[in-house]
């Protein structure tokens, strides 16, 4: 009899334990926190001239905008300032970079501070302007579904904005905005867990967050990520650039902005480190087919030093080819849970043909398959690179007709990114009910 009392009542305990830990798991305590990493012009940036500044225009000069905070920052990107062509311009020269050979680095210009407000919080993720929310939506749509399944902002879940102008460097070169927000990610991540419970943290990336992503994990010491990194999502990542990058810096590209022209802001968007990143990768596309063709010469994937130099922009060899080429061959497997989520079957440039004024004038376009920016040969190209890592898993979701961006807004792109969270979230808690 006293034997069979203990077994009713370890059963009793066990059942208890197994209440309890269904009810975490449908109450959403047992979520792994989320952090979001934005792309390429991704979330708002803030500057804030010196007594250093000099204006080139009485547009630019250090008095405008007006509106501005108590400590003199005022938001740089987005202000729908840069649809007028004077402020266009007053806009990229505040924008561009510098690289500094003595220094190995990129600075802003002279006079002008930057900052990204609030990391940590996706507030500046949400809206490029927060007074024009309908036009400049980013990621409002992503959050909205995540709060939808129980994530709460500055609780469960994050957001890690930086200055996408700048890129990273290898090993033995400088960077040090770069630098920062990789360290500034690490103690986020580790922030989020030590307040979930010591919960893995959830990365979502989209486009270039996914570049900054991986780096950051194949930075981190394996014992480090196993610990703090439940799995990464990859949204529209452009592993191995895009085409779209060659026209960037041949002839600009107005990222889809109404009544800009391009060639104002050619000259800035050429000085953006990131930029040079997104350049196509020689290891990923064919480096035979030309991307670029001229009335004089063409250009493939093995020529963009050759290509920058022609289209005006020499001094953007060096950097290219000392900073970018190594961190294109580092597309290394992290050993983290890795699921990408890309669109296709959407019209992407493939070939740039380029008339009798050069690059002045936007290009003829060829089109192949991709989500519209980014070629599926790039957003794909990890499943060829990792076909061999034993100690990697990697998912591939496609989504036909899903572009680059509307990844983020379009309703089956969500449903299907918000299913892939839970899903992680939920093989915790099949686990944990296996255990007891």
């Amino acid at each position: 009899m006293k034997g069979l009392l203990e077994d009713l009542k370890i059963i009793a305990i066990v059942s208890m334990a197994m209440v309890q830990q269904l009810y975490m798991c449908e109450s959403g305590s047992s979520l792994h926190p989320v952090i979001l990493i934005p792309g390429a012009g991704g979330n708002q940036l803030e500057a804030r001239l010196t007594k250093d500044y000099k204006s080139s225009s009485v547009f630019c000069s250090r008095w405008n905008p007006i509106m501005k905070d108590t400590q003199g920052w005022f938001r740089l990107w987005f202000t729908p300032t840069v649809l007028l062509a004077p402020y266009t311009d007053c806009f990229a020269r505040r924008m561009t970079l510098y690289y500094d050979r003595d220094s190995d680095d990129y600075r802003n210009a002279i006079g002008v501070q930057t900052r990204v407000n609030k990391f940590g919080s996706v507030q500046s993720l949400l809206y490029l302007d927060p007074n024009l929310k309908k036009i400049t939506t980013y990621m409002a749509g992503l959050v909205d579904s995540l709060e939808a399944i129980g994530y709460v902002r500055d609780k469960t879940l994050f957001g890690a904005p930086y200055d996408f102008r700048y890129g990273l460097a290898p090993e033995g070169h400088p960077c040090a905005v770069g630098s920062k927000f990789l360290k500034d990610l690490r103690e986020l991540v580790e922030k989020a867990s030590s307040s979930n419970g010591g919960k893995s943290v959830i990365l979502v990336s989209h486009s270039l967050g996914g570049l900054f992503a991986l780096q950051f994990l194949n930075r981190n010491p394996p014992s480090w990520s196993k610990h703090f990194i439940k799995h990464l999502v990859a949204l529209s990542t452009p592993w191995g650039g895009s085409v779209e990058g060659m026209r960037t810096f041949a002839s600009g590209n107005t990222l889809g902005v109404p009544l800009v022209n391009p060639l104002l802001v050619r000259t800035e968007q050429r000085s953006s480190e990131s930029n040079l990143w997104l350049l196509p990768n020689p290891t990923i596309y064919d480096r035979k087919t030309p991307m670029v063709i001229t009335q004089n010469s063409n250009y493939t994937v093995d020529e963009i030093p050759r290509f920058l130099k022609d289209i005006g922009f020499g001094e953007g060899v060096y950097p290219y080819e000392s900073r970018i080429v190594p961190l294109m061959e580092q597309l290394q497997a992290p050993g983290v849970h890795l699921t990408c989520v890309i669109g296709g079957g959407v019209k992407t440039p493939e070939t740039l043909s380029y008339g009798e004024n050069g690059f002045d004038e936007q290009p003829e376009i060829g089109y192949g398959d991709g989500d519209g920016t980014v070629n599926t040969v790039s957003l794909r190209a990890l499943e060829r690179l990792w076909a061999k890592e034993k100690n990697q898993t990697l998912e591939t979701i496609v989504l036909p007709g899903v572009s680059h961006k509307s990844i983020l807004e379009n309703r089956d792109a969500l449903d299907a990114i918000i299913n892939k969270i839970s899903g992680i979230n939920s093989m915790g808690c099949r686990h944990t009910r296996v255990v007891i």
